[in-house]
């Protein structure tokens, strides 16, 4: 285990109201000393490591001058909160993160009363905070409500909708604005954070309001060019002009590293009587590790590593390759012959693939930030105009995007091409970033194809499926992690639209399986036929349209038939059973067995733990089948136990 890190002024806060009783003095070493145990920490534990170090200092000015938790702190996505938890009370299980039982990755109310709102998806943070400082000012109670966001999350439209409604919250409401990616300031130092200090001064702020009264007072020609003349000038000092606009006062850019600064405009700001009010505060991912600081591509989320060389321990490398990286290394292939073929992400190049087809294919190859709306109304555009768009998704980012999913693509009958990554379970991630949803969001819908792969192959299968399907949406999911080490043929041939097939033939229970649960199914039917129960393994292949043909022979024909899906209800087995509703079969006596996750959110743990506690490995399917045998005809089954 790493050697932990020497951490005397740490150690004597446990929170806010300790950090609170440090002199302003002691603020630097104590973040320095935060920032090695954040290190240390995520070393044993992997997770995200770029974002907190970034946000070291803040965090620990942030609840320096604020009133947390009284003084509500929302941060935006929540994989930055490390730090935060450390100085909250959480040290003593900071090593327990993203692991069954132990902390999320994330913010989370459960968790902690200094975590006012949960995370981990994007851009959320302003309009909750909003709702938080409204609440205070109704019931005329005191504290404010402070949103941290990255310029990242600010690509999405929710952030400026917040803002559009925020004026009536007053001076309750800060947003802090993380730019770590030098994407809207200027390079920072002295001045920028002479102007910022100056800016959020109550000095400056009375005689910048009395200016605007004064000048709304002038003649109309006059009051124009004072505003434009007050706006150039703002503009080239600080950047604020559309915040301004949007009904906020402006101050920054400043230092996010500079925590003696910061200490100072924070308590300009909380003691301000304007508002709301904006501070643009400029940082470095993995700020004070090298490593870190010198990719922060590769160190914005780890697994375990050695603090002292950096070297992450990914095992020992060789094996399957990953189902994003099959996607998109597939499609980039399709696409050297097909000049129709676009891929589209939403600033998740690497994590969808996309990033791999973007080298072979750049023109084509479209990130468009943290928007997924955008981008599914982009990629129907596409498809209108007679291009063959791919848009990868997380799942369940996706659903982010539903109403363009079903006005601007289904109803229209687009063939928008969707790869739905990290579907079903998906380990130390945890609740909020499972697909469990996609099967019975799209599965509704008219003119859809749902696919999911049983291996990597089919999923190279499937890809080259949707680029010959012109006829409507198409959609393929497929799991986080590595495929199952089958060859890839080089010559893809295209699967029949909504026909399965049989892996497996048996006489007495039928095992329907979409997806990556196969390998499971085909241990329960090895199970089964020891027990002296003919098993049959069908491999469905597509959700929607189900292969009727299949599977009315197979309910026909086998006394129990077990469906198995790693998605929430609504999906495969909803939809097995109104066929067989509709055709009559449920009148003959056929037992009928939907196995899915179960309907509540799985917290973090190890995938393997995960799919035992949602009753979809080996040994609950071969439960469920004995169960329904036993139900069917007691004591037919020899050695059949609950």
């Amino acid at each position: 285990m790493t050697e932990r890190p020497h951490t005397p002024l740490l150690d004597t806060v446990d929170t806010p109201a300790d950090l609170r009783r440090l002199d302003p003095g002691q603020l630097r070493q104590f973040a320095d000393e935060l920032r090695a145990e954040t290190i240390s920490a995520v070393s044993v534990t992997g997770g995200h490591l770029g974002a907190g170090l970034g946000v070291v200092e803040l965090t620990a000015a942030l609840h320096y001058v604020f009133d947390t938790p009284e003084d509500r702190l929302i941060w935006d996505v929540g994989h930055q909160c490390y730090p935060h938890k450390i100085l909250t009370g959480r040290r003593d299980r900071i090593r327990t993160l993203r692991m069954g039982g132990g902390l999320s990755g994330f913010t989370k109310r459960s968790e902690s009363e200094y975590d006012p709102f949960g995370a981990a998806h994007s851009s959320t943070s302003i309009s909750a905070a909003l709702g938080f400082a409204i609440a205070n000012k109704l019931n005329d109670r005191p504290g404010k409500a402070i949103a941290v966001i990255g310029d990242g999350a600010m690509s999405a439209g929710m952030a400026y909708e917040a803002m559009n409604n925020a004026e009536a919250a007053g001076n309750r409401l800060i947003v802090i604005l993380n730019d770590n990616d030098m994407s809207i300031a200027p390079p920072v130092g002295g001045l920028s954070n002479y102007l910022a200090r100056l800016v959020s001064s109550g000095k400056y702020l009375t005689v910048r309001d009395i200016a605007r009264k004064v000048a709304r007072r002038l003649p109309g020609p006059i009051h124009n060019a004072a505003r434009k003349v007050e706006e150039y000038a703002r503009g080239m000092a600080t950047g604020g002009t559309l915040f301004e606009e949007l009904g906020f006062y402006y101050v920054g850019p400043i230092d996010g590293h500079n925590i003696e600064a910061l200490v100072e405009v924070l308590e300009n700001v909380r003691d301000a009587e304007e508002g709301p009010m904006l501070v643009h505060v400029v940082t470095k991912k993995g700020k004070g590790y090298a490593p870190a600081e010198a990719a922060a591509d590769k160190y914005h989320g780890v697994v375990k590593f050695d603090v002292v060389t950096g070297k992450q321990d990914k095992g020992p490398g060789g094996g399957p390759p990953a189902y994003q990286n099959v996607f998109g290394e597939t499609l980039a292939k399709l696409a050297d012959d097909d000049d129709r073929i676009c891929a589209i992400t939403a600033a998740m190049p690497s994590g969808t693939g996309v990033d791999r087809f973007a080298q072979a294919h750049p023109a084509r190859a479209f990130d468009v930030g943290i928007a997924e709306q955008h981008a599914v109304t982009f990629a129907a555009g596409l498809a209108a105009q007679g291009m063959r768009p791919f848009v990868a998704i997380y799942s369940t980012f996706l659903q982010r995007a539903y109403d363009q999913v079903v006005h601007d693509v289904a109803i229209q009958n687009l063939p928008v091409r969707f790869g739905m990554d990290r579907a079903g379970l998906v380990g130390a991630d945890g609740s909020t970033h499972a697909g469990s949803f996609d099967l019975a969001y799209l599965c509704t819908l008219p003119n859809f194809v749902v696919m999911a792969p049983s291996d990597e192959a089919e999923l190279a299968q499937m890809v080259r499926t949707m680029q010959l399907h012109d006829d409507g949406p198409i959609a393929v999911r497929y799991p986080r992690g590595n495929g199952t080490g089958v060859v890839i043929p080089d010559a893809l041939e295209p699967l029949a639209i909504g026909k399965g097939r049989v892996v497996r033939e048996g006489k007495k229970v039928a095992i329907l399986s979409l997806g990556t649960r196969l390998a499971e199914a085909l241990k329960a039917a090895d199970q089964l036929d020891a027990r002296g129960l003919s098993t049959t393994v069908a491999d469905l292949r597509f959700a929607k349209p189900l292969d009727e043909e299949l599977i009315r022979r197979l309910l026909a024909t086998h006394e129990v038939a077990v469906t198995i899906e790693e998605a929430a209800v609504g999906g495969l087995g909803a939809h097995v059973l109104t066929l067989a509703s509709d055709a009559g079969l449920t009148d003959a006596g056929l037992k009928i067995r939907t196995m899915r996750l179960p309907d509540r959110f799985q917290d973090q743990d190890k995938p393997e733990k995960q799919y035992a506690e949602a009753g979809l490995d080996a040994d609950a399917i071969v439960d469920t089948v004995l169960k329904a045998l036993r139900h069917n005809s007691a004591g037919v089954v020899e050695g059949a136990r609950a």
